[in-house]
């Protein structure tokens, strides 16, 4: 498969990269800074050089063409003001699904946040975030032409992961290493039959492959 990578240089874009090209995927990652180019060619990804707050429909979907998957795992990051969840985690994210359309990639997948709702109250930077994520999500919801899951992923951590999580509709709060949100993304990728689901992940005691293949029967 060609896979393309919205975010291509965050904590969990750069752990999948290195699972699909480990398994012989071919994998390109969006990034904004040039700089960021060698960490991906590391990861086994091609860097492609597109700032997704500027950039077109049109641009976006060039580098789309010939993808067989699109996943959208970029972010404004934590630090990052109440203009960037408004650019980045709802802008950026609408753009890539409506290119992707453009380009004719059906599979879609996305990494949001547990919580994200579009009616998500409150006025905090993280607030916002959750709002933004929420807005995105059931934009992408919208397109029809798209076969779209969504992972929304509790508290990320940094422990190795353990390939053991819990995956469903509703899982409750909980923590989970991006380890293993890397691993149950590049299961899903390839797992059409999760197509039109928005999916919880923490940690748990279901190895990945079997949770993702227990929700896509569901």
């Amino acid at each position: 498969m060609r896979i393309v990578i919205a975010g291509g240089h965050g904590q969990i874009a750069l752990r999948l990269e290195r699972l699909l090209a480990a398994r012989g995927d071919e994998v390109a990652g969006i990034i904004r800074r040039a700089e960021q180019g060698d960490d991906l060619r590391a990861a086994g990804a091609e860097p492609v050089l597109c700032d997704l707050e500027s950039a077109s429909v049109e641009e976006v979907a060039a580098h789309l063409q010939g993808a067989d998957a699109a996943v959208f795992a970029a972010g404004a990051g934590p630090g990052s003001g109440p203009a960037r969840k408004a650019t980045v985690d709802r802008g950026a994210a609408v753009l890539f699904a409506d290119a992707a359309e453009r380009a004719g990639v059906r599979r879609h997948v996305v990494v949001s946040s547990m919580g994200a709702d579009p009616a998500h109250p409150g006025d905090d930077v993280f607030d916002l975030y959750l709002r933004a994520k929420g807005e995105a999500d059931e934009y992408v919801r919208g397109r029809s032409s798209l076969e779209w899951t969504i992972l929304r992923p509790g508290s990320l951590i940094d422990d190795a992961g353990t390939g053991l999580v819990r995956l469903e509709a509703s899982t409750g709060r909980g923590a989970v290493p991006r380890d293993d949100v890397a691993a149950v993304l590049a299961e899903l990728v390839e797992t059409p039959a999760t197509a039109g689901l928005t999916l919880e992940l923490i940690g748990g005691s279901t190895p990945i492959s079997v949770a993702v293949k227990s929700v896509a029967g569901n």
